[in-house]
C-alpha cells in the first residue's frame, strides 16, 4: 500500500471532502483523485462514494479508515518526537575546518546559537585525515574527494583568485597576461616548504618564483593588504578588502578553478542526530548564505 495514498485518504474522510482534503494537504485535487483511484485499484475495493452530500465511505472503506488512520496518527506522532528532539540537542559535536576558512565561523555560531546545549569543538586542519582516529565527527573539505567510498555531502563550490593592493599595482602597473606577473613579486599558499606551486589561469598555467610562502591564507592576505605581494586568496577572505578597495582582482577574465566543498562523516549508521542536523543546517545556510565568488 502507497503511504502517500493512505495519507491522502485519510485527510478525505477527515475532511468530509476531497476538495477540503487537497486545502488541507495543500495539493492539486487531480493529485488527490489519483491517490484515491490508485488505492483502490491497489485494493481492488471500492473505498467511497460521492454524493450530492459529499463523499461517505463504504463498508470496506470504513474497515480501511479504522486502521489507517490510527497508523498515520502515530507516524505523525513519531515524526514530531523526532522533530522534538532534533530541536532540543545534547551532546558534543567535533568538526573539523581548514585553517582561515572564515565564512564557517559564523555559520558554527549561529548552529551552536539554535542549539546551545550542544557544545561544539573544532580541529583546524587541511589534511585528509582519519575521522574516526582523530575523534572527528563531520570534516569540512575542499577539493576532489580521494575516497568516494566515504560518506560525503556535497555542499557547492568556489574559486579563489589573484588580488594585489592597488599600492602595489601603481608602483608596478597592472598585469594583463600571466606572464606579465614575472615582473611582480609573489607569495603562494603550499603546504610543503618545498613545494613548486602553480596557479591555474583559465586555460593557461603560471609557476610563479614566490617569495614567500605559507599554508594560511590569513597570512597572504596580510601580506597582499600591505602591499608586499600579488597572492591567491579564496574568493570570500578577499570579498571585505575588494568591496572596501583594498585590494584588487587580478587577470578577472581568466578565472581559476572551481573549489569543490564537502563535509565528509563517518561511516556509521545510523547517523546521530546532532551530525544529521548539523549537515542539514550547513547545506541550508549556504544556500542562503552563499560564499562570494570573483566577479
Amino acid at each position: 500500500m502507497d503511504l502517500n495514498a493512505a495519507r491522502m485518504f485519510v485527510s478525505v474522510v477527515q475532511c468530509g471532502s476531497i476538495s477540503s482534503a487537497a486545502n488541507l494537504l495543500q495539493l492539486p485535487l487531480a493529485t488527490i483523485r489519483r491517490g484515491i483511484r490508485e488505492l483502490e485499484r491497489s485494493l481492488n475495493v471500492q473505498l467511497l462514494e460521492r454524493s450530492a452530500r459529499g463523499t461517505r465511505l463504504t463498508a470496506a472503506g470504513s474497515q480501511l479508515y479504522e486502521h489507517a488512520s490510527r497508523g498515520i496518527e502515530a507516524l505523525a506522532e513519531g515524526e514530531q518526537a523526532v522533530r522534538n528532539d532534533r530541536m532540543h540537542l545534547q551532546g558534543r559535536l567535533s568538526v573539523s575546518v581548514p585553517a582561515a576558512f572564515e565564512s564557517w565561523w559564523k555559520l558554527l555560531a549561529e548552529f551552536q546559537r539554535r542549539h546551545p546545549e550542544v557544545q561544539v569543538a573544532v580541529y583546524t586542519s587541511e589534511r585528509e585525515s582519519d575521522l574516526a582516529e582523530d575523534g572527528v565527527d563531520v570534516a569540512l573539505r575542499a577539493g576532489p574527494l580521494f575516497d568516494e567510498d566515504r560518506p560525503a555531502r556535497l555542499l557547492g563550490s568556489y574559486r579563489h583568485m589573484l588580488v594585489a593592493s592597488p599600492q602595489l599595482l601603481e608602483r608596478l602597473g597592472t598585469p594583463q597576461t600571466p606572464a606579465d606577473l614575472r615582473g611582480f613579486p609573489c607569495a603562494v599558499w603550499s603546504r610543503h616548504a618545498d613545494a613548486r606551486e602553480q596557479w591555474q589561469l583559465g586555460d593557461q598555467s603560471y609557476s610563479p618564483n614566490p617569495l614567500f610562502a605559507a599554508n594560511d591564507y590569513l597570512h597572504l592576505r596580510q601580506l597582499a593588504l600591505t602591499a608586499k605581494v600579488v597572492t591567491e586568496l579564496p574568493a570570500f577572505l578577499a570579498a571585505e578588502a575588494l568591496r572596501d578597495g583594498r585590494l584588487r582582482a587580478l587577470l578577472p577574465r581568466l578565472p581559476m578553478p572551481e573549489q569543490q566543498l564537502y563535509l565528509l562523516y563517518p561511516n556509521q549508521r545510523p547517523t546521530s542526530n546532532i551530525v544529521r542536523a548539523y549537515l542539514d543546517f550547513a547545506q541550508a545556510w549556504l544556500v542562503e548564505n552563499p560564499l562570494p565568488q570573483p566577479h
